[in-house]
């Protein structure tokens, strides 16, 4: 696939070159299974050989990434939950019921940051964008969290061909290895997310079964001392008693 797009951009120059890139990048918010990390390198690559503008194949980088992005992300608010489910459909291919669950399990986990984390997990991008549209999300809540994940790869890839130009190889190479390094931190952080969520929520059920007990306890004590507590008489029947008592005496008179 890298030898494809070297060809495939090699050639071309200036608004070709940003047409070709940009196309590529939308391509690849829809799931199409173009490297986008390399398309980006290969844009600072044509930078690089003077072919393109630095700075307007970074702006071209962004704009790309996030037109592809939002393209998948209403298809997902358009088409809803019946992708993924049936086997049928050109996204049918993209969104698989596998994927598709690993996605969710995802959300469930890191809410709505999922967004930004996508966009260092090759394999998974068009999925989560896809499941955040369907599952109704705010549109501009996923541009933001989107577009800070683009604003820091973008520049940074179409920077790594440009510097690395003649090193191409190299540049992506290392571009590898940073993912690796990425997704080994990110899975690591998952976990200890995971297990400091299992050990806040049993600390919780701890402190409310200790709770929901002392109250037992206290309404159990409280029951007690009330049936040791002898019943005062009524004012009512003393003054009848004192009363009556009146009444004898003036009839012994």
């Amino acid at each position: 696939m890298q030898e494809f797009l070297t060809s495939l951009l090699g050639s071309t120059h200036g608004v070709l070159a940003y047409a070709t890139v940009f196309g590529i990048l939308v391509a690849c918010g829809l799931g199409v299974p173009l490297p986008e990390d390399i398309s980006l390198i290969l844009g600072g690559f044509l930078a690089h050989k003077g072919a393109a503008s630095l700075s307007v194949m970074m702006v071209i980088g962004f704009a790309g990434i996030l037109v592809g992005d939002s393209l998948i992300f209403l298809a997902g608010r358009r088409l809803g939950s019946q992708v993924g489910r049936s086997p049928t459909g050109f996204f049918a291919r993209i969104v698989t019921p596998e994927k598709r669950a690993k996605v969710e399990g995802l959300f469930g986990l890191h809410g709505q940051k999922i967004v930004m984390i996508a966009r260092f997990l090759p394999g998974v991008r068009a999925v989560t964008y896809f499941t955040a549209g369907s599952a109704g999300m705010s549109y501009w809540r996923f541009i933001f969290w989107d577009g800070l994940a683009a604003l820091l790869s973008a520049p940074f890839f179409v920077w790594l061909g440009f510097h690395f130009g003649d090193k191409l190889d190299y540049a992506i190479e290392r571009m590898k290895e940073g993912q690796l390094m990425v997704f080994g931190m990110l899975a690591v952080a998952g976990l200890a997310a995971f297990l400091w969520r299992k050990r806040v929520v049993a600390q919780r059920g701890a402190a409310l079964k200790a709770s929901v007990n002392n109250t037992s306890l206290s309404t159990h004590l409280l029951s007690g001392v009330a049936s040791e507590v002898p019943s005062a008489p009524s004012p009512v029947f003393e003054m009848a008693e004192k009363a009556s008592g009146t009444e004898g005496l003036r009839i012994r008179e």
